[in-house]
């Protein structure tokens, strides 16, 4: 299994059981993939770089995770077809020793 690192951005506007749900789908897909979900930090609201689709913040969400090669691409769908979901970026950490 391969070290994974995720941020997200989420809709600042949303409830926050709606908040907590959207957390909680994308580590039971990681989950559910046999994949292991090792921290997940929810950064808060913050002000973004630029605005995006006329918002200037977005709650930020950092998850770090153990899974197989072909997880991330499942995981980047999943974010795509979320309204919610403003920005995504998933990194593998173990390219990034060397």
């Amino acid at each position: 299994m391969i070290k994974y690192e995720s941020m997200y951005i989420l809709k600042p506007d949303m409830e926050e059981e709606k908040k907590d749900a959207l957390v909680k789908r994308f580590s039971d897909i990681v989950e559910k993939s046999g994949g292991k979900v090792e921290k997940i930090d929810e950064w808060g609201k913050k002000r973004l770089a630029y605005p995006i689709q006329y918002l200037n913040d977005g709650y930020y969400v950092l998850m770090t995770f153990e899974a197989e090669t072909t997880l991330p691409a499942e995981l980047e769908r999943n974010y795509k077809i979320s309204d919610d979901v403003l920005r995504y970026m998933v990194v593998n950490l173990e390219d990034q020793k060397a």
